[in-house]
């Protein structure tokens, strides 16, 4: 579901700690660790490195929700499939 974010939805979204994007999903597959079992280096913003993409179990996209932050879009696409963690 995309919904066009506001000045409201991002003040009500931060006061009631809305959670949407895949990092806090318990389908969400963050590839944190390589076929060994070691924990890939990750960047200031805690995403896996080329070749271990982060990815959902269930198969959608994660592009267009991994993002948490709501300050740099002008809509929010909620997944149909999020369970919170």
């Amino acid at each position: 579901m995309i919904h066009p974010l506001d000045d409201r939805l991002r003040d009500e979204a931060r006061r009631y700690r809305l959670v949407f994007a895949c990092p806090d999903c318990a389908s969400f597959d963050p590839a944190d660790a390589d076929e060994g079992g070691v924990r890939d280096e990750r960047d200031a913003r805690g995403a896996a490195p080329p070749g271990r993409a982060p990815r959902c179990s269930l198969g959608y996209p994660v592009a267009p929700h991994v993002s948490r932050s709501l300050d740099d879009r002008d809509e929010v696409i909620f997944c149909k499939a999020f369970e919170l963690r």
